[in-house]
C-alpha cells in the first residue's frame, strides 16, 4: 500500500495540530447566561474574535462588556436562535464584519420542563423542540454556509447526557438532544469533504443557573450526585476547555463525534 507524503506518518508532528485560537471568528449561541456565557467568555480569553447571540440585549450587552473588559470587540447580535429571520440577520452580520466564519458554538438551548410525560402539553413539547433542535439546525446552516465558502471550519454543538440516557421528567428535551446528537453526526458526514467538522459536546451536570433548583432541592441534589462517580457536579470552566479542543485545529481528525464531560455517569 502507499501512501501519500501528505498524510502525517506516526509520531510525526503536525503543526496544524494546535489549540491556539487567537484572531479565530467564533458565533457564540445563548451566550447571556450559564454555559454559553462561559463560552463566550472562555473563547474571548483564548485569544478569539466572538459574536454573541442571546435574546436578551441587555445580558448579552453585559458579557460583551466584560470581553471589552479583556481587550476584546465582540459582535453583539440579539434574537432567538428559533427565529429563521434573526439567524439569518446574525449570519449576515457576521459575514459583513468578519468576511467568514471558523467555529460556531451551538449552546443556546431551553431547560428541562420537569414534568411526566402524560402532564407535558403540546405547546411546552413544541417550544422545547424548536429551540433545541430548530434552532441548533438553523445556526448550523447558516454558519455551515459561511465555513463552506471558506474551506474550513468547526461546528460544536452542545447537547446533554440525557440525548444518551434516559431521565424521568425530561421527555421533551431528552428527545431535542437525542436530535441534536443525531443532526451533528449527519452534518458532519455531509461537509467533512469540504473542510467542515461538525462534533457533539454533552455536558452532564454543571453548576450553572439551569441546575441551580435541582442542586438546590435536597432529594434532587443527592439523587444527582448518587449517579456521577466523581460525586460532584461540573464547574462551567471544565466544559469550556472541551469545547474550545472541538474547535481548534487540536481536534483535526475529529468529526461525528460526541465527547461527554459528565463525571462518569454514562460510564456507570
Amino acid at each position: 500500500m502507499t501512501i501519500s507524503a501528505s498524510v502525517p506518518q506516526p509520531g510525526t508532528h503536525r503543526s496544524s495540530a494546535t489549540f491556539d485560537l487567537t484572531d479565530e471568528r467564533v458565533w457564540v449561541t445563548g451566550a447571556s447566561r450559564g454555559l454559553g456565557r462561559a463560552m463566550a467568555l472562555g473563547f474571548a480569553a483564548a485569544g478569539a474574535r466572538v459574536a454573541l447571540t442571546a435574546r436578551s440585549a441587555d445580558a448579552v450587552r453585559q458579557v460583551a462588556d466584560e470581553i471589552e473588559e479583556l481587550g476584546g470587540k465582540p459582535l453583539v447580535l440579539v434574537g432567538s436562535v428559533s427565529d429563521g429571520a434573526a439567524v439569518d440577520a446574525a449570519a449576515a452580520t457576521i459575514a459583513e464584519a468578519w468576511g467568514g466564519l471558523d467555529a460556531l458554538v451551538n449552546s443556546a438551548g431551553v431547560s428541562p420542563i420537569f414534568k411526566r410525560a402524560e402532564q407535558v402539553d403540546e405547546d411546552e413539547w413544541r417550544h422545547v423542540l424548536d429551540v433545541n433542535v430548530t434552532g441548533s439546525f438553523l445556526c448550523a446552516r447558516e454558519a455551515g454556509k459561511l465555513m463552506l465558502a471558506g474551506g474550513r471550519g468547526a461546528v460544536v454543538n452542545i447537547s446533554s447526557i440525557h440525548g444518551q440516557v434516559g431521565m424521568e421528567r425530561m421527555a421533551p428535551y431528552a428527545a431535542s438532544k437525542g436530535a441534536v446528537d443525531a443532526l451533528t453526526r449527519t452534518l458532519a458526514l455531509e461537509w467533512a469533504e469540504r473542510g467542515v467538522r461538525v462534533n457533539t459536546l454533552s455536558p452532564g451536570y454543571f453548576e450553572t443557573d439551569m441546575t441551580e433548583g435541582l442542586r438546590g432541592h435536597d432529594k434532587w441534589r443527592a439523587h444527582l450526585l448518587g449517579k456521577i462517580p466523581l460525586g460532584r457536579f461540573g464547574v462551567p470552566e471544565e466544559l469550556v476547555s472541551a469545547a474550545l479542543f472541538l474547535a481548534s485545529d487540536a481536534s483535526g481528525f475529529m468529526t461525528g463525534a460526541n465527547l461527554v464531560v459528565d463525571g462518569g455517569w454514562t460510564a456507570a
